[in-house]
């Protein structure tokens, strides 16, 4: 007995909660303002009108829907400000600013990483054994400065061999225009025979050879010994690999690694849709992960596109003169390619049409009007639009109250003057 009085009483709240639920409303999405809607009882009988909907409206429990009131429902805000408005004869009130267009600044933001100028391996021009090594990694050089000394060898000697060789050359050669002058005045005074002249200005020929000769091996000589020194070629920071002391170079063995930091490079791509505004010589700012800064300009632009990113390949240099920017550092690089006309809105003004396009509200002749437009550049100012007429009074509060066409109170909103510390706010129109 207990279990049927459970089991009836459960059937009563199941069938309570059915009724209550078949009086609701069934909302289907994706049908816009006011359509979709369809009473439970009525998606059941299959008609909103049949006999159970119209008794159960009859008696108060399911509620009816005017005709007014559905196209209320499918209204906007705006369209329901406006026709009661219209209604009353009272205008809505908005408050507007005028905007001015001006030159906008046309930057590009590049992401990429920081390069070395340069990486110049010293090496060894001549083989020998390393004698002194007169850097350390991370040590700083300027172009000039000593980086190894290699073991001379015999190579002083056969400078010392190449000087003896020169002045025995140059002796030969006073010598020969000792004989030239001798043989010149003996054939003067009839003393020698005419034909002599020239072997005599042959030997002077010849000794003359002999001191260029002489002269090139010295310099050979003096050149091979400079060689066991070698000197950095640029300026920089030094890193491995470097030679050690005692060990064998041979010829184009590294001495040691210089990187050219000075100037650092940033390397990055240009989007092909701003390709036509890239050129070598435009100003570029350099902000770096470590928060460090370099201004600079662009220096190589690719000719061609990246084939997987389509995108084409720049550098620019930025002077790093105490090598504070390290090479591999991550960095974005902000690039002014010039500017075009453009004005600069808050954000708050901007607001969608009912077609989802994407405007600003002005107010014209005391008329509102919707203008499209295109965003450029969102910056903390507010965001640069191109699309608008020179001058334009766009509705900054109460936009969203308004529709295209509705006449509207339009009151300018105030504005500072810097200058004098004062501000002044126009009456409605």
């Amino acid at each position: 007995m207990q279990f049927l009085k459970s089991f009836g009483l459960s059937l009563f709240i199941l069938a309570g909660a059915a009724i209550w639920l078949g009086t609701g409303t069934f909302v289907m999405g994706g049908q816009g303002p006011g359509n979709g809607e369809h009473s439970i009882v009525g998606l059941i009988e299959g008609d909103d009108h049949g006999p159970i909907s119209t008794t159960l409206a009859e008696a108060g429990v399911l509620p009816e829907h005017s005709a007014e009131d559905v196209e209320l429902a499918r209204m906007t805000v705006a369209e329901r400000v406006a026709q009661t408005n219209g209604t009353s004869g009272a205008s809505v009130s908005v408050r507007t600013e005028t905007f001015e267009r001006q030159q906008m600044p046309i930057e590009v933001t590049l992401r990429g990483r920081t390069t070395a100028a340069a990486n110049v391996s010293a090496v060894a021009e001549t083989a020998a054994v390393v004698q002194t090594v007169h850097v350390d990694k991370g040590d700083q050089v300027e172009a000039g400065d000593l980086l190894c000394s290699l073991a001379p060898g015999t190579r002083a000697a056969a400078v010392a061999q190449a000087e003896a060789g020169l002045a025995q050359a140059e002796a030969g050669l006073a010598q020969a225009q000792l004989d030239l002058e001798t043989n010149t005045s003996l054939r003067e005074r009839g003393l020698a025979p005419a034909n002599t002249a020239n072997s005599v200005q042959v030997a002077l020929a010849g000794a003359e050879a002999q001191v260029s000769s002489a002269q090139a091996a010295l310099d050979n000589a003096r050149a091979e010994l400079d060689r066991t020194e070698i000197v950095a070629e640029v300026s920089g920071l030094v890193q491995a690999p470097i030679a050690i002391r005692g060990s064998m170079l041979a010829q184009g063995g590294v001495c040691a690694t210089i990187v050219q930091l000075d100037p650092i490079v940033f390397s990055g791509s240009v989007a092909e849709a701003n390709i036509t505004l890239a050129r070598t010589g435009l100003a570029a700012t350099l902000n770096t992960v470590t928060n460090q800064n370099a201004t600079g300009e662009v220096t190589y632009v690719a000719a061609s596109a990246d084939d997987a990113t389509r995108s084409f390949p720049v550098e620019i240099e930025f002077a790093n003169p105490n090598f504070s920017i390290r090479e591999g550092v991550t960095a974005t690089a902000t690039v002014n390619m010039g500017s075009m006309p453009g004005h600069l809105l808050p954000q708050s003004v901007l607001t969608l049409n009912d077609d989802g396009v994407l405007g600003v509200k002005s107010v014209q002749d005391g008329t509102v009007a919707f203008t499209p437009i295109t965003i450029v550049s969102d910056t903390r100012d507010g965001v640069w639009v191109t699309g608008l007429p020179q001058s334009i009074d766009i509705i900054t509060i109460g936009q969203e109250f308004v529709i295209d066409g509705q006449t509207v109170q339009a009151g300018q909103e105030a504005v500072s003057d810097d200058a004098t510390g004062t501000s002044e706010e126009g009456a409605p129109a």
